[in-house]
């Protein structure tokens, strides 16, 4: 049976779909995801069942490998289908999800939101699987999932998540019902990255400080040095400057109002006396130590304090 777009085949016992038709949206969809992953036009072109020149024309035609954009696509091809005084063909309604969102749309979001972080030097792979983690709405995913959603193997999906681990912006978290990892971006994704990037740049200064040290900064080599540590010195200092300090403050808030209670307050104690959110604390104790360790923290406060400044035993 031959619709509008395609004629189905057997071919050594193998469903082939031969080209009817115009380029759908949703084609249009798989060819801009092709060229994310960096797919060529043959690769992409045999996905579709297209032929190769049917996608190198629509990609040339519409900004090239680097511009491909399916939305932009979609749009300049009606517009010139009107301009011929025909119209492209009607598609049938996409199904919506929960939310009444178009699915089609979210994961051409997702892609170009991809394409952005690979432009900045994310590899692609880590790219794709964030964007999709981000668009969760649950904010996690089985490796299964991801392997399904971006149609890639378990492998590149494994590669991914560690190079993503070592960032800092997704974590595992096991899943005692099915005995299956989860893979998960929290909401306090960014303040995590954010303090780690001033850490990492704080190490730079130091280490660059120790090569002016030994080489000399009279010497060309010494004074390249010295250039880079007073660089990375001042960019950790910016950053500190700006979310990595207001929670430092609360950090301190809160280890003397430790110094002040008993060791065993709880943190939504601790919220409720000052006044805080739940998620306020929470940010605050990973910047000290984290509420495994909150005895621990309240001991080393008392330890800073002067005699004078220690709580009495007849007042703990």
């Amino acid at each position: 049976m031959v619709n509008a777009h395609w004629a189905d085949h057997r071919h050594n016992g193998r469903r082939t779909r031969m080209p009817g038709g115009r380029l759908t949206q949703q084609d249009r969809q798989h060819i801009a995801s092709g060229l994310t992953q960096g797919l060529r036009y043959a690769e992409i072109a045999r996905q579709l069942g297209r032929p190769t020149s049917t996608v190198s024309r629509e990609v040339i035609r519409n900004g090239g490998t680097d511009s491909y954009r399916a939305d932009r696509a979609q749009f300049a091809t009606g517009r010139r289908a009107r301009r011929r005084g025909t119209a492209p063909p009607a598609e049938p309604p996409t199904a919506r999800d929960a939310h009444g969102r178009d699915p089609g749309e979210v994961r051409g979001f997702a892609e170009q939101f991809a394409a952005m972080m690979v432009r900045t030097g994310v590899p692609r792979m880590a790219a794709r699987v964030l964007a999709r983690l981000f668009t969760a709405d649950s904010g996690t995913l089985t490796a299964a999932e991801l392997v399904r959603d971006l149609q890639v193997s378990p492998a590149s999906v494994s590669k991914a998540i560690g190079y993503l681990e070592e960032l800092e912006v997704v974590r595992r978290e096991r899943d005692p019902r099915r005995r299956r990892e989860r893979y998960v971006i929290d909401d306090d994704v960014w303040l995590r990255a954010w303090t780690t990037s001033a850490r990492t740049h704080a190490m730079w200064a130091e280490a660059a400080q120790r090569g002016v040290e030994i080489l000399d900064p009279a010497t060309p080599a010494g004074a390249r040095l010295n250039h880079m540590s007073r660089f990375f010195a001042r960019l950790s200092e910016d950053m500190a400057g700006g979310p990595a300090e207001a929670v430092l403050d609360d950090a301190l808030t809160l280890l003397a109002a430790l110094v002040h209670t008993r060791p065993s307050l709880t943190a939504e104690e601790l919220a409720a006396a000052l006044g805080w959110t739940p998620d306020r604390v929470h940010h605050a104790l990973h910047a000290t130590a984290g509420p495994e360790r909150l005895n621990r923290a309240q001991q080393a406060a008392l330890g800073r304090l002067h005699a004078d400044q220690r709580p009495s035993p007849e007042n703990p």
